[in-house]
């Protein structure tokens, strides 16, 4: 696959208890992106957030806590990541938990897979 110059960045939040089916929220989601052929994706943990709850989330050693946020990022073309958002929306909706979903236009500098 080549993916190059105007493309896009889909973020999606949401916590790391949340389950789907007794799977992380995370990995469901990018097991589907997989499934769909989107060029990437990444999950990251955060160490502190808050969102609509305004319920703070902090992996300090004081309070740890077992909500930590997670972050997956998918990169691909704007007419794929277009295609994709509803499938994230289910998800989401599914879990029950809520979230937080953007995109943004980003410029592919370089995509290779390793050789």
């Amino acid at each position: 696959m080549k993916l190059n110059g105007h493309s896009r960045l889909l973020r999606i939040f949401v916590g790391e208890i949340d389950k789907i089916h007794h799977h992380p929220l995370y990995e469901a989601i990018v097991l589907e992106a997989r499934k769909e052929g989107i060029a990437g994706a990444t999950v990251l943990r955060g160490i502190m957030s808050y969102g609509a709850s305004s319920r703070i989330h902090s992996a300090r050693l004081i309070d740890i806590s077992e909500d930590l946020p997670m972050v997956i990022e998918i990169v691909d073309t704007e007419e794929k990541i277009n295609q994709f958002i509803p499938k994230v929306q289910a998800l989401l909706e599914q879990c029950g938990r809520g979230g937080l979903i953007t995109i943004e236009q980003v410029n592919v500098l370089f995509y290779e897979p390793r050789k």
